[in-house]
C-alpha cells in the first residue's frame, strides 16, 4: 500500500496503520490502555506533550499535531483543510468520540489522507478554545465538548460543531463523521470560493463577539444588579432549589451575588433562594456523600443524578459560597459542608508538592458513575446492624435509583443524624477507596489553584482551622515559585514542566487568592505578591482604548482574534475577577490607578450589563463592591498573636464590602508602605485594637470584641 499524503512525519504511525488495515480491516479498534512493556499499535506526535487530555490521544492511529505553527505550514503546504478537535481529559464525550471515531482506523485513515489534524486541550489554551466555541455558538447556539471544527490555513472557521457520532446512523444521526468528514472535504476541494466566503464570514462574527465591551461615559447603576436579582428570584425552582430547569450547574444560582443583595436591601427572597439552592444541592446526589465535594452537574432537577466528573473550580468556588452561608445564616451545615468539600480537596485533589490537580473522571471500568453507587446488599454486607439506618438516611432501596444500583442523597437532612452514621461513612468511604478510581487529571493550573487558595484562605478565615490556611500558603508558594517562566506566571505544570504563558484567568485567580491569604494570615509577601500581579495585568493585559483586559498578553501569538472575556459561566471570567481585585486592591494601598482600571473596566461592560446582567454575575460582585463604601479594617496587636476573639468576629461576620489588614504593633510602619492606613495605628494600652473606617476615616478605636462586631455591622 502506497504511504499516505502528509504522513511523512509519522511513517511509523503509517505504517502501524496500513498494516492494520491490510490484516484486519476498517472495524479494526486499537486498545489504548497498554499492559507494562506491551508496545501500543499507534504513536503519534502528541507523546511528546505533558497534558493528560492529549496523552490520552497520542496512541490514535490518526496523525495529530498540537496546536502549533508546524501544523498551519503542513496545512499551506498541501493545501488541505484543517480538523480541529478540542476537549479535556475528564470530558465523557470526548471519551466516546475517541473510541468511536480517532480509534477507528478507517476514519483515521481518511483524516490523514485529506486532513491536517489538530487536538487542544481546551483547559490549557482557554484561547483556542474561546475563538472557536464562538464559532460553534455562531452557527448553533450553543456548544460544548468534544468541540469539532472545520478550518482553513489561516485558522478561519468554516463549520463546526461538538460531538458526532462515527458513521450515518449512529444514535439515530443521519450524517455520521465520516461523511461529514468527506462532505467537507469535497466542498474544501470543489467549491473554495464559498469556503473562503463562509470561513471570513464566520471569522468575522467570531471577532465581533470576541471583542465585546462599548465605551461608556458612565459606570453601570444599582439597576443592573436589581435586574440580575429579579431574574433569578422568578426563575428559582421552589421545590428543588437552583432554577426550573434540568440540567442543573451550581453556577445557575449566583449565590454570593444573592448573599450580598440580602445584606444590602433586606431582600429575605434573595436569602431563600441562596441557602434553599445550598441546601439541596448538600442533599443531593451532585455532593458526593461519602467523600465530600461536588461532582459538575445535575442531569435532573433534583440535584440527584450528577455528570460524575469532578472540578477544581467547582469545589473551590463552592466552598467559599458555603463559609459565606454560614457567616450568614450561622448554620452548622453550611459550614460542615465547606468543611467537607476542603477535606476533599486535600485528600484526593493535592498533589505531594501542595498544589491541586484538575479534576477527576466521570467514568471508570468503562461506566459511567460506577465508582461511586451502590447495591442495597453491598451496603448491608458492608455495615451490618448499622445498614438500616444508613439506607433510611441516604435513600437506599433495592431498585437503586440510577439504574439497580444507588446514589447517596439526603432525604430530610438532619445534623444529629448525619454525625451520628460518621462510623458507617468511614466504612464505606474505605471500602470505595479499594474500587478502580477514575482518572484523575493531575496537572495543575494556574487559574484554578487561585481558586483554591482563595477557597482554602477564606475557609480558614471563617472556620478557624489553622491547617486550611496552611494549605493555602503552600499552595500559593507553588505557584508562584514552580510556574514561572522568564519572570510570567504560567498556565499549567505537569510532569515537573511549567507551559503556556498564563491567561489572565490566570493572573486574576491568583490575585485574586493571594489577596484572601493575605486577609486571613496578614503576612505581607502575600499582598505584594498580588500588586505585582496586578500591574502586570495592567501593563500587558489592558484594552487601553476601551477599559477592561483580553486575555492574552500583549505579545501572545497570532491568532484568529484577541478575545476581551464577557461571560461568566460554570468558571467566572478574568474580566470580573480582576475588575474586583483593582477594586480591593484600591481600599488597601490607596492608589489611584487601581480604582481607575476597575472603573474602567465597570464602564466598557456597561452597556453589556444593562443588556444581560444575568451573563456577568461575578462583575456584579464587583459593582456592589464598586457602589458601596467599604469598611477599612486594620487590627493592631502587641508582638503576639491576634486574640482569638478579634479573629472569631471575623469569622462570623459578613462583611462583603470590605478589606482587612493586619500586623503586630512592630510591623506598623512596614504594613503602612503597602497599607497607608495602617500608618500610626497603635495596639491601645497595650491591647488588640481595632481600627473601622470608611474611605479614611476612622471610627473609635475598640480593644474589645463585642465592640469591634457592633462597628463591623
Amino acid at each position: 500500500m502506497a504511504t499516505p499524503p502528509g504522513a511523512e512525519h509519522s511513517s511509523e504511525l503509517t505504517a502501524e496503520l496500513e498494516r492494520a488495515l491490510a490484516t484486519k480491516g476498517a472495524d479494526y479498534k486499537p486498545r489504548t490502555e497498554h499492559k507494562d512493556g506491551e508496545r501500543p499499535h499507534f504513536t503519534n506526535r502528541l507523546i511528546l506533550e505533558t497534558s493528560p487530555y492529549l496523552l490520552q490521544h497520542a496512541h490514535n492511529p490518526v496523525n495529530w499535531f498540537a496546536w502549533g505553527k508546524e501544523a498551519f505550514d503542513e496545512a499551506k503546504r498541501l493545501n488541505r483543510p484543517i480538523l480541529l478537535s478540542v476537549g479535556y481529559a475528564t470530558c465523557h464525550w470526548c471519551h466516546v468520540m475517541e473510541h468511536e471515531s480517532f480509534e477507528d482506523v478507517e476514519i483515521a485513515r481518511f483524516m490523514n489522507e485529506h486532513y491536517v489534524c489538530i487536538k487542544v486541550d481546551r483547559e490549557e489554551r482557554p484561547d483556542v478554545d474561546a475563538i472557536y466555541m464562538s464559532a460553534v455558538q455562531a452557527l448553533h447556539g450553543s456548544g460544548g465538548w468534544p468541540m469539532t471544527v472545520w478550518l482553513d490555513a489561516q485558522q478561519r472557521p468554516f463549520f463546526a460543531g461538538t460531538y458526532f457520532p462515527a458513521r450515518d446512523g449512529n444514535r439515530g444521526t443521519r450524517h455520521g463523521f465520516l461523511t461529514m468528514l468527506r462532505e467537507l472535504y469535497n466542498l474544501f476541494v470543489n467549491d473554495p470560493n464559498r469556503v473562503a466566503e463562509a470561513a471570513q464570514s464566520l471569522a468575522d462574527a467570531v471577532k465581533s463577539d470576541l471583542a465585546e465591551g462599548g465605551v461608556s461615559s458612565a459606570l453601570p447603576d444599582g439597576r443592573v444588579i436589581q435586574a440580575a436579582v429579579d431574574y433569578f428570584e422568578r426563575a428559582f425552582d421552589p421545590v428543588h432549589g437552583g432554577t426550573q430547569r434540568a440540567p442543573k450547574f451550581p453556577s445557575n444560582i449566583p449565590v454570593r451575588l444573592m448573599l450580598r443583595h440580602h445584606a444590602r436591601t433586606g431582600d429575605e427572597k434573595a436569602l431563600h433562594v441562596a441557602t434553599f439552592t445550598l441546601e439541596k444541592m448538600a442533599a443531593g446526589g451532585m455532593h458526593d456523600q461519602l467523600g465530600g465535594g461536588f461532582h459538575r452537574y445535575s442531569t435532573d432537577r433534583e440535584w440527584l443524578v450528577p455528570h460524575f466528573e469532578k472540578m477544581l473550580y467547582d469545589n473551590a468556588m463552592l466552598a467559599v459560597a458555603y463559609a459565606e452561608a454560614h457567616q450568614v445564616t450561622g448554620r452548622a451545615d453550611f459550614a460542615r459542608v465547606t468543611r467537607t468539600t476542603l477535606d476533599y480537596l486535600l485528600a484526593e485533589m493535592r498533589s505531594p508538592e501542595g498544589a491541586f490537580y484538575s479534576a477527576t473522571d466521570a467514568d471508570s471500568e468503562g461506566e459511567e458513575g460506577l465508582f461511586f453507587v451502590w447495591t442495597l446488599d453491598e451496603i448491608r454486607s458492608a455495615l451490618g446492624p448499622d445498614a438500616d439506618r444508613f439506607t433510611r438516611f441516604y435513600g437506599v432501596t433495592k431498585d437503586g435509583n440510577f439504574e439497580d444500583r444507588n446514589i447517596l442523597f439526603v432525604g430530610k437532612p438532619d445534623e444529629a443524624e448525619w454525625m451520628a452514621l460518621e462510623s458507617a461513612r468511614r466504612t464505606l468511604y474505605a471500602i470505595r477507596a479499594k474500587r478502580e478510581p477514575p482518572l484523575r487529571d493531575d496537572k495543575i493550573l494556574a487559574a484554578w489553584n487561585g481558586l483554591a487558595i482563595s477557597a482554602f484562605a477564606v475557609g480558614g478565615r471563617v472556620l478557624s482551622e489553622p491547617r486550611y490556611l496552611e494549605a493555602a500558603s503552600r499552595a500559593a508558594d507553588f505557584v508562584l515559585q514552580k510556574m514561572r517562566g522568564n519572570g510570567r506566571l504560567m498556565r499549567s505544570f505537569k510532569d515537573g514542566r511549567a507551559r503556556h504563558e498564563g491567561y489572565l484567568d490566570d493572573y486574576a485567580f491568583v490575585t485574586a487568592g493571594l489577596i484572601d491569604l493575605y486577609e486571613s494570615t496578614f503576612d505581607r509577601r502575600w499582598l505584594s505578591e498580588a500588586i505585582a500581579l496586578s500591574d502586570e495585568v495592567d501593563a500587558h493585559f489592558a484594552d487601553k482604548e476601551r477599559g477592561a483586559w483580553f486575555l492574552t498578553r500583549d505579545d501572545h501569538e497570532a491568532l484568529l482574534a484577541r478575545e476581551k472575556p464577557n461571560h461568566d459561566g460554570a468558571e467566572p471570567s478574568g474580566t470580573s475577577v480582576q475588575t474586583m481585585n483593582a477594586l480591593r486592591l484600591a481600599e488597601l494601598t490607596q492608589q489611584p490607578r487601581f480604582r481607575e482600571s476597575a472603573e474602567r473596566a465597570l464602564a466598557c461592560f456597561a452597556p453589556a450589563l444593562s443588556e444581560r446582567s444575568i451573563a456577568l454575575t461575578e462583575m456584579l460582585l464587583a459593582l456592589e463592591f464598586a457602589r458601596a463604601t467599604p469598611k477599612e479594617i486594620v487590627l493592631v496587636w502587641p508582638d503576639a498573636e491576634l486574640p482569638n476573639a478579634f479573629a472569631d468576629a471575623l469569622a462570623k461576620t459578613f462583611v462583603p464590602a470590605r478589606v482587612i489588614a493586619g500586623c503586630r504593633q512592630s510591623e506598623v510602619d512596614e504594613l503602612a508602605k503597602l497599607v497607608p492606613l495602617a500608618g500610626e495605628k497603635v495596639a491601645q494600652n497595650g491591647h488588640a485594637t481595632a481600627y473601622v473606617c470608611e474611605r479614611g476615616a476612622c471610627k473609635l478605636p475598640v480593644t474589645d470584641a463585642s465592640a469591634f462586631i457592633q462597628q463591623l455591622k
